[in-house]
């Protein structure tokens, strides 16, 4: 044992104050010691507020209620060293805390302190604490731009340089949670940061790894950062980091780093000729990873590499002993996690949507890979491998290359998922993959593909729905894929797609239909299932793509008259109407089923334009219903005959047909005697005088005149009654169709017309002979300024009086005008091929044109371009006006 010293027992001096021991447990005291001038008591208040404020969140709260915040932010620039450490550590610690951050946002001194405590001379607690205050500050978007505004970037990446792990740590989610800005994304770069993040790639702690990895991927969001990091050779650490098994956990945000870094062009082709696109791919399908070539040359292979040992080996010892696996730790196949398979998938789709970047990719085979996933066992590896797929296929060899390489038939067996998204990403990519591809579509077929893709129409999953559709219509390009179609019930089914709430869904199911009506079929058959109703519906669309797409299904829909006629029946011609009178949802789509509608429907067109050129050919049913006025809906016949008799103009129709067997139960003796007393006058006297005149009337024995002619009026009445009786009670059933009133004398005026007409050999004589036999059968030539003494409303009454109906057949009128003239004629010249036209004026004028050469040249002669002539009806019956002389203005004029 040493020698014992002896103590000092001298009192302290008079003037010192003795030391005090206090012991507290109340936070308030501690924080009132904050405000002590001796540094020692300062220093062991922060250090207790720091243990204090560690505990829990509510304690924090309580300090900053209690007047923790002032003191501690004057502390932390204290000049002792101690104290600024321990103060750091406290409101650093106290930053978690919503409040805190809340109360340090309004002391503009806050953030600089903190950025202060970061200088290089300060210990590395400081840094830690002041790098975690920041970090927690940032997490608020003002925050961010105080840190930025006070050059807090450029310390927070000397802190990723540091030896301390927790340095590193708060450093580097500082700068991540900076990053979500773009001002500091942009001048990361500059702050020379992107070097040290790659760096702590090889840090001991994951937690380190995996904040630089988010800190990375959100600076190569930044084209610049991107080519700052191909010259860091990121590309080639990062598939390095990715092959090594123990960092499973961390692939995923590795390859969401490369998904950016494989958006440039510039990457993609380096990563292609350093080999690492394919390195990683193998990587991502379990396979093996190819050998890197080196950088000597092309048939090289590397000193060491695996294959020239494999080779030294088998030359040395001759393939008799087992191979030594040579293969580095961090290259072992060990297969890859499903949400990295995910990811390397997106990143393939990301860096695809570039046109260049699809060629780079489709020549390192990334279809093969993506193939290969559609196999695996989980939905989300499925629906990411789908979706590339998809977007690959936007390359035209793509396309090819997936169908050689068995990409069909897995994506078709995908569409009979349970899943929803993997149902939506593999009609994508079919969807793409039979665009403009023939061949792709054959495939589909012979896979069983069409009726599965005709089921997915009705699945509740709207992005599928649309998807199949446009499938459907990609492959309706093939006549005989499109009958399949048809076969399986494609049309009806399509009408489900039309419900829809969903926009897009109802603009490619109208697509789809528009590809399948097109023969008359599959027309009456999407008709008969009221597929019209819906389509017209879409016309009232706010979507401009779900309008077009319905009116160029109507478009096709409407080439023949009874679909047409259904749709102006269901009121598609008023809406189509509006939208072209409309400033903001016209369009051409609209403009051409407008047209097709009034094409087939040409008793509309009449009464909507006024004009029916030389190929609209008038047929049986087709009626004049007068000049449709705006805002006013057009009639169908079925309805003008249920109308009740009124004084309006009278509806002239034009029935050649052979009447109905009602009708043809009369005698041939009955409808003689009602021909007779039908007929008036050709100077516009009454049908008493007519009937008198006639010489040929057959004789009733026994009965005077006037009884005669009272029974011929009453036979006629009964007999149009009876025929208006039958006429309406088949409109009426839904089990016979409508059947317009016949018109007799119109057959019989055809048929003479084709006799003694049609056999000219000159067409301006067929034209002047025709005008003259019109002239003939309605009243014969007026003089002109007689027009208004030509008494014909009164025999029309008459007519429309007897038949009890407003609808009168043309060949019932003998005292015609205009526009009872201009109608027959155009009637009875599309009979017999002679092209004219036919135009509506005002005050019951109407007229007809038609083209002839401007003379009969001689063999051999010149011929001269044909002229247009109008047709002289009414005064001089078969002469011919020049449209444009003063003489045709005055024709089709008052």
């Amino acid at each position: 044992m040493g020698k014992k010293v002896k103590e000092d027992k001298k009192p302290p001096p008079d003037d010192v104050f003795d030391v005090v021991a206090l012991e507290s447990r109340q936070a308030g005291t501690v924080v009132l010691m904050l405000n002590s001038p001796e540094e020692e008591v300062q220093a062991k208040a922060c250090e207790a507020i720091y243990k204090f404020v560690e505990k829990c969140d509510e304690n924090r709260k309580l300090l900053l209620d209690l007047g923790a915040g002032d003191p501690l932010l004057q502390l932390m620039q204290s000049e002792d060293r101690l104290v600024r450490r321990n103060a750091c550590m406290a409101m650093g610690s106290m930053t978690a805390q919503p409040d805190v951050r809340k109360y340090l946002r309004k002391k503009d001194r806050s953030i600089p302190i903190f950025i202060a405590l970061l200088a290089p001379e300060e210990d590395s607690v400081c840094h830690e604490f002041s790098a975690l205050g920041l970090s927690n500050m940032a997490t608020e978007f003002s925050s961010k731009s105080a840190i930025y505004e006070n050059g807090g970037i450029e310390p927070l990446v000397k802190c990723l340089n540091s030896n301390d792990p927790d340095v590193q740590k708060n450093g580097i989610e500082a700068l991540a949670q900076m990053m979500m800005d773009y001002q500091t994304r942009a001048s990361i770069k500059d702050a020379e940061g992107l070097a040290p993040m790659l760096d702590l790639l090889k840090s001991d702690f994951q937690i380190v790894q995996k904040l630089a990895l988010l800190a990375l991927d959100r600076a190569s969001q930044d084209a610049d950062n991107r080519g700052a990091l191909r010259e860091l050779e990121a590309m080639s650490r990062l598939i390095d980091f990715v092959a090594k098994p123990e960092l499973n956990d961390l692939h995923v945000m590795a390859v969401m780093v490369l998904s950016n870094l494989l958006e440039d062009l510039e990457s993609l082709e380096e990563v292609k000729e350093t080999g690492g696109l394919k390195r990683l791919v193998a990587l991502i399908t379990d396979q093996t990873p190819p050998e890197e070539e080196p950088k000597g040359g092309k048939g090289e292979k590397k000193a060491g590499s695996r294959a020239a040992k494999k080779s030294a080996k088998d030359g040395k010892k001759g393939g008799s002993e087992p191979e030594k696996d040579d293969t580095p730790p961090g290259e072992a196949i060990i297969p890859t996690l499903p949400d990295v398979k995910m990811s390397a998938a997106k990143a393939i789709a990301r860096s695809a949507r570039n046109s260049e970047n699809r060629k780079i990719l489709h020549e390192q085979e990334a279809e093969k890979m993506l193939i290969h996933l559609l196999a695996h066992e989980s939905s989300e590896v499925q629906t990411a491998a789908a979706q590339a797929l998809a977007v690959m296929s936007e390359n035209l060899m793509s396309k090819d290359s997936i169908r050689e390489w068995d990409g069909m038939q897995p994506l078709i067996k995908l569409l009979n998922s349970d899943n929803g998204d993997v149902k939506e990403g593999a009609s994508l990519a079919l969807a793409n993959l039979t665009t403009s591809n023939s061949t792709n579509c054959q495939e589909v077929s012979n896979f069983g593909g069409t009726e599965t893709l005709i089921n997915l129409l009705t699945d509740p999953r709207e992005e599928a729905v649309a998807n199949a559709a446009c499938v459907l219509t990609n492959m309706a390009t093939e006549e005989a894929l499109r009958v399949e179609a048809q076969g399986k019930g494609v049309v009806t089914t399509l009408i489900e797609g039309l419900k829809s709430k969903n926009t897009m869904v109802q603009a490619k199911t109208s697509l789809c239909i528009a590809a399948y009506v097109c023969d008359s079929d599959s027309r009456a058959e999407f008709r008969n299932a009221s597929g019209i109703e819906h389509l017209v519906i879409l016309l009232h669309s706010g979507n401009d793509e779900v309008r077009r797409n319905a009116s160029w299904a109507i478009t096709v829909c409407a080439v023949d008259e009874p679909t047409a006629t259904e749709v102006c029946k269901l009121g598609g011609m008023d809406i189509l109407q509006e939208i072209q009178v409309s400033g903001t949802r016209k369009n051409p789509f609209a403009e051409a089923a407008l047209e097709r509608l009034l094409d087939s429907n040409l008793s509309a067109k009449y009464a909507l334009t006024g004009n029916l050129s030389s190929t609209n050919l008038t047929e049986n049913g087709f009626y004049d219903a007068g000049q449709l006025r705006s805002g006013s809906k057009f009639m169908t016949l079925v309805d003008c005959c249920k109308q009740e008799l009124n004084d309006k103009r009278a509806i002239l129709l034009v029935n050649a047909k052979p009447a109905p067997a009602a009708q043809q139960s009369l005698t041939q003796q009955e409808v003689e005697v009602k021909q007779e007393s039908s007929k008036t006058s050709v100077s516009g006297k009454s049908s008493r005088t007519g009937r008198e005149s006639k010489a040929a009337s057959p004789p009733y024995s026994g009965k005077s005149r006037s009884q005669r002619d009272k029974e011929e009026k009453q036979r006629e009445e009964e007999m149009q009654a009876q025929l208006l009786k039958e006429a309406m009670s088949q409109g009426g059933r839904d089990s016979k169709p409508f059947e317009s009133p016949s018109d007799p004398t119109l057959l019989k005026y055809m048929e003479e017309v084709i006799e003694k007409i049609q056999p000219i050999p000159s067409l301006h004589e067929q034209v002047i002979t025709l005008a003259r036999f019109v002239a003939d059968k309605m009243g014969g030539p007026i003089e002109k300024g007689q027009l208004t003494n030509f008494s014909w409303e009164l025999p029309i009454g008459q007519i429309k009086f007897e038949l009890k109906s407003n609808v009168v057949p043309i060949g019932k009128i003998k005292t015609g005008i205009h526009i009872h003239r201009a109608l027959l004629f155009k009637t009875l010249a599309d009979q017999i091929a002679v092209p004219c036209t036919l135009t509506r004026g005002e005050y019951n004028r109407a007229w007809n044109e038609i083209m002839l050469p401007d003379s009969d040249p001689t063999p051999g002669a010149p011929k001269f371009p044909p002229l247009a002539y109008i047709v002289d009806l009414i005064h001089d019956p078969g002469h011919l006006m020049k449209s444009d002389s003063p003489e045709a203005i005055t024709y089709r004029k008052l």
